[in-house]
């Protein structure tokens, strides 16, 4: 409730765009810090054991490293016992090592120490084997705050798994001077609604779970060109210009419940003009300004004492006891506590200092300590630290925030994306990165060939070589790579590639995707020729994929610029582009709880351990928004390689909805196919006299047509139980090129001899309903006549070209690498061997893989495409693929009549039973819903009225078909009621949580009506 209130009277705020005339409205305090609650009894009882000398010891936070040794550990024990620290900031180490020596450490401190740390961008910030976040400025461009709370949320408890109580982030200085050598990238940008709304959401989900947040570098270190680690920086604008720009984000905070403040070492004359006195150091600036004026009731702490900024002035001491006296709660990284603890006293002993400050500073810090929990400290358990600071939902968000910062600042002539149609005319540079990077391979995969690669200082004899060999290219996508964080060097780029790109440009449409500082954009936006720019924000394997899928046109691209670029671009500009396709979300952006889903895992490897299959994937989407998606296991149980999100499986019976269903949809609105018409009457080859003949292809398609549901065709090719050597051979040849298995062809003529003995097979006496795929051996003959080429060329023409599915197809060992590939069955009845990239079903092998029930390989994504596009009415990528009411008509109950239901099937799709019997899903999906089953182990299913899609693939068949443990243990449905009982507590207008923070269009278009920061920037 605490945080709902919060939220409550924060986006109010945060939503009406104030401007700098209604500062005064805002002066009014909303919500306290929330350690302002902590246990009293508990701060009064420890208060009243300490002598002064402790209670000035609490006011220091020490730096420690869990990356040194013995003599530094040793140290830090001297401190805890003899000067009664109050807490530590955690610098380099490992995740590990920190927790052991912060459990070795709290064990000997009498009160429980208050460990901080800068995390700004996550643990990453300071230990190895963590995730790196983005930067506050990605987190700048990212239009929907929601994901950034739920960032500050996992930071938090990453945080907190470790020990840490106090996050020294966010950074909410307004970034206006593209030459700060310290703020730059760490700021969330020039605008001051913008920064306050990202640092607010991020403040809010870190103090969710209970770690404090501190908004630095108060009163604001955008505008600086020195580094106060080194340097006193002036900020010398008057507090006008403070109140509506540099103060507006670090008072909206105070006004939402911040808990803590990090003074910078700034000099602002115009607050204090006492010559060389650090902010950090000042009654005005700390006492008077941020406690006064700003009414901040939170921890204050000054920044790091031992640098230049202050330490250039004022001796180690000094410079803490004149922080004290400014008002500072906290005194961080002080150079030589014992000097200040004894400086302090006698300040006190000759009535400079009153006791009672030291008091008020003390009780507020054990306060803090108290809502943090270490009023109850218990030693952190190191068990699965790696992996609970690793998790695959972390990971997840981590991709969503990269992907949703993505800007597209020019895109003239529509050049981005390029289309599948013209990936052959396209060439790939690498500026900064070697070939064969993330970016790179990812334009291979999808068809883009030609690539080049020159560092950031190109010879001449390399560019030339290069402007040679791209002759007769169209379109050049240029990545730069491998950049710096320094605006002293242009962030690394040179004036030798910076040429060399404009040369291009002159002579190609060109488009440039920046993997580094936007404020470089400054001297690339000024040549002529560049048609397209898009900014990534940041190199790394992450941006590297998610900006070449944007290139591909497989993401919706939607960041906005959070800076000015000079004169060619102001700050909020963003192009957007939406690709009509599968999008990744949080849960919490559609009202959902992303720990509602947890139980899908535990299902998950509960199958993985008893062994209904070696690995596994899952994912769920949700109004064409991917939410959930999981990998399992292992690709078998021996070798152990980890199954993956893009790993590719035989996905069996899903064939005949994702292949021949879409197909015969396609030629039915296209007239070359009558679903009320018979066998007969589409395949003139079967005689009038066969029984065969007068089949409707209505009855056929729902599995009530009187046909028997399988012959073993191929136990005739076999001769002693193994393949006939007359009839098999090891190479392929002119006659023997049905390749049904590695080194494994058939002799043609045993294909052709599939429909010859299906005719001659008698049906059964009642057209029930009976599953079968003999029917589907007619359709493939079916759409091969009537579209004039294979089956496999067709669909791959119409469909999964089109949307640009990758994996989706048949024959996949001619596009991938067989470890790509999930292995299915050890084979020792007919083909005897490990079936890997070969289809399972024996009749679509020995229709050379390629069958109209059996034969398609997919991964998760492009299958949950494909059901995306059946829910979407036949679009998908902004095209339109199948007509709308044909869909439905295929995938409505055929024989269902008011509570009667002789037969569940649509055309070609499964369907839910209604009445509870056994069939492919939980009672709990809608009548409306459709998918399909494969006897592989996966399952495929889509619910138009949850707009939901939910893919199941594994391989249950390895070793060996009998294990049935998949579906004995109903793991797949299993699921499927996890997922609906997530949506059932879906929230109409999720207020749990500070969302969104201003997100809507009214908002928006106030914002573009205000002047820009660099019309006003003096």
């Amino acid at each position: 409730m605490r945080a709902l209130t919060t939220y409550l009277i924060a986006g109010v705020f945060l939503l009406s765009g104030i401007t700098a005339a209604s500062q005064a409205n805002l002066l009014k305090r909303y919500a306290d810090p929330p350690f302002i609650q902590a246990d009293s009894d508990w701060v009064d009882e420890t208060l009243a054991q300490m002598s002064l000398e402790e209670r000035i010891g609490q006011l220091f936070m020490v730096a420690a490293y869990s990356a040194k040794g013995a003599d530094h550990v040793a140290e830090l024990e001297a401190l805890i016992t003899e000067q009664h620290i109050g807490g530590l900031i955690f610098f380099k180490g490992g995740p590990a090592r920190q927790v052991h020596l912060t459990n070795h450490l709290q064990s000997i401190s009498q009160v429980p120490l208050l460990i901080g740390m800068d995390a700004e961008w996550g643990l990453a910030m300071r230990l190895d084997s963590t995730i790196h976040y983005p930067y506050q400025m990605t987190l700048g461009a990212i239009r929907n705050d929601t994901i950034i709370y739920q960032m500050g949320k996992v930071i938090g408890r990453q945080l907190d798994r470790i020990g840490v109580h106090v996050n020294f982030a966010p950074v909410v200085d307004v970034n206006n001077n593209p030459d700060n050598p310290v703020i730059n990238y760490r700021s969330f940008g020039e605008q001051p609604v913008n920064v306050a709304r990202k640092g607010n959401a991020y403040m809010q989900g870190l103090q969710a779970v209970g770690v404090m947040a501190n908004a630095k570098h108060f009163p604001g270190h955008g505008d600086t060109d020195t580094d106060s680690h080194h340097a006193l920086p002036i900020v010398s604008h008057d507090r006008a210009r403070l109140d509506s720009l540099e103060l507006f984000p670090f008072r909206q905070l105070a006004n939402r419940g911040l808990s803590s403040m990090m003074v910078a070492h700034l000099y602002m004359p115009q607050i204090d003009s006492t010559p060389h006195l650090a902010t950090t150091l000042s009654p005005k600036v700390v006492d008077e300004l941020l406690r006064e004026d700003l009414g901040f009731k939170g921890l204050v702490f000054t920044d790091a004492l031992n640098m230049k900024g202050v330490a250039k002035y004022w001796k180690p001491g000094e410079v803490d006891l004149k922080a004290l006296v400014a008002g500072n709660d906290v005194l961080l990284f002080p150079e030589d506590v014992p000097r200040a603890v004894e400086m302090i006293q006698q300040a006190i002993a000759d009535g400079v200092v009153d006791s009672a400050v030291i008091d008020q500073r003390c009780r507020r810090i054990l306060q803090a300590k108290a809502w943090c929990g270490l009023n109850e400290w218990q030693e952190i358990e190191s068990d699965d630290l790696y992996e609970s600071l690793n998790s695959a939902a972390d990971r997840r968000l981590n991709e969503i925030l990269y992907e949703r910062a993505l800007t597209l600042v020019k895109n003239e002539k529509n050049i981005l994306p390029v289309s599948p149609a013209d990936r052959d005319s396209i060439a790939y540079l690498s500026i900064g990165a070697e070939l064969n990077n993330a970016f790179h391979l990812k334009l291979k995969e999808r068809g883009i060939q030609k690539a080049y690669s020159i560092s950031h200082a190109p010879s001449a004899d390399r560019r030339n070589r290069i402007i040679q060999g791209l002759y007769g290219v169209k379109k050049v996508i240029i990545s730069i790579d491998g950049m710096g964080r320094s605006p002293k060097d242009n962030f690394g780029l040179s004036r030798s590639e910076l040429r060399f790109i404009e040369q291009i440009a002159g002579q190609h449409e060109t488009a440039v995707v920046l993997l580094g500082n936007p404020y470089s954009l400054a001297d690339i936006t000024s040549m002529q020729g560049i048609e397209a720019i898009l900014v990534a924000y940041e190199g790394n394997p992450i941006t590297r994929v998610k900006s070449a899928e944007a290139v591909l046109g497989r993401l919706d691209i939607t960041g906005r610029l959070p800076v000015s670029i000079g004169d060619h671009f102001s700050a909020g500009t963003g192009l957007i582009y939406h690709s009509h396709r599968l999008k990744r979300a949080l849960p919490e952006e559609l009202g959902l709880n992303e720990g509602q889903f947890h139980a899908i895992d535990s299902i998950a490897m509960d199958g993985v351990e008893k062994g209904a299959y070696p690995g596994c994937v899952v994912m769920v989407a949700k109004n064409g928004k991917v939410i959930y998606e999981r990998a399992f296991g292992s690709h078998t149980y021996e070798n152990k390689r980890p199954t993956e999100l893009d790993d590719i499986y035989d996905i069996a019976s899903i064939t005949k909805i994702a292949s021949t269903g879409a197909a015969l949809i396609r030629l039915v609105e296209e007239g070359k196919v009558d679903i009320d018409g018979t066998l007969g009457d589409h395949l003139p080859n079967i005689p009038d006299t066969s029984v065969y003949h007068d089949l409707y292809l209505r009855e056929v398609l729902t599995h009530q047509a009187g046909l028997v549901p399988w012959i073993p065709f191929y136990t005739t090719t076999l001769k002693n139980g193994k393949v006939d050597p007359e009839l098999y051979q090891q190479k392929r040849s002119r006659t023997y090129d049905i390749e049904v298995a590695n080194n494994l062809y058939m002799h043609r003529g045993q294909s052709d001899t599939i429909l010859t003995r299906i005719l001659d097979t008698r049906l059964r006496k009642e057209k029930n309903y009976k599953y079968s795929d003999l029917g589907y051996y007619f359709m493939k003959a079916i759409i091969e006549e009537k579209a004039d080429m294979s089956l496999d060329e067709y669909v791959q023409q119409e469909f999964y070209g089109p949307m640009d599915l990758n994996s989706m197809g048949y024959l996949p060992l001619k596009r991938f690498d067989k470890d790509h590939i999930v292995p299915t069955e050890y084979d020792l009845y007919y083909r005897m061997q490990l079936l890997q990239g070969h289809v399972h079903d024996m009749g679509a092998a020995m229709q050379g893989g390629v069958g109209g029930h059996a034969g398609l390989f997919s991964n998760a994504e492009d299958l949950a495409a494909m059901m995306q596009m059946f829910l979407n009415g036949g679009t998908y990528g902004g095209q339109r693929l199948l007509n709308d009411s044909l869909i439905n008509e295929f995938t409505r109950c055929q024989y269902c009549t008011g509570d009667r239901e002789e037969n569940r099937r649509g055309i070609v799709f499964d369907k839910p039973n209604r009445h509870g019997d056994e069939g492919p899903t939980c009672d709990c999906v809608s009548f409306e819903s459709f998918g399909h089953s494969g006897f592989t182990g996966t399952l495929s299913w889509a619910d138009p009225e949850e707009d939901m899609v939910y893919i199941f693939l594994s391989n249950r068949v390895y070793p060996y078909m009998k294990n049935k443990k998949l579906i004995t243990m109903n793991i797949r449905t299993k699921i499927m009621e996890v997922i609906y009982e997530a949506f059932a507590q879906q929230e109409t207008s999720y207020l749990g949580e500070p969302m969104d923070l201003g997100m809507v269009e009214e908002q928006e278009n106030e914002l573009k009506k205000k002047p820009t920061l660099s019309e006003g920037r003096p």
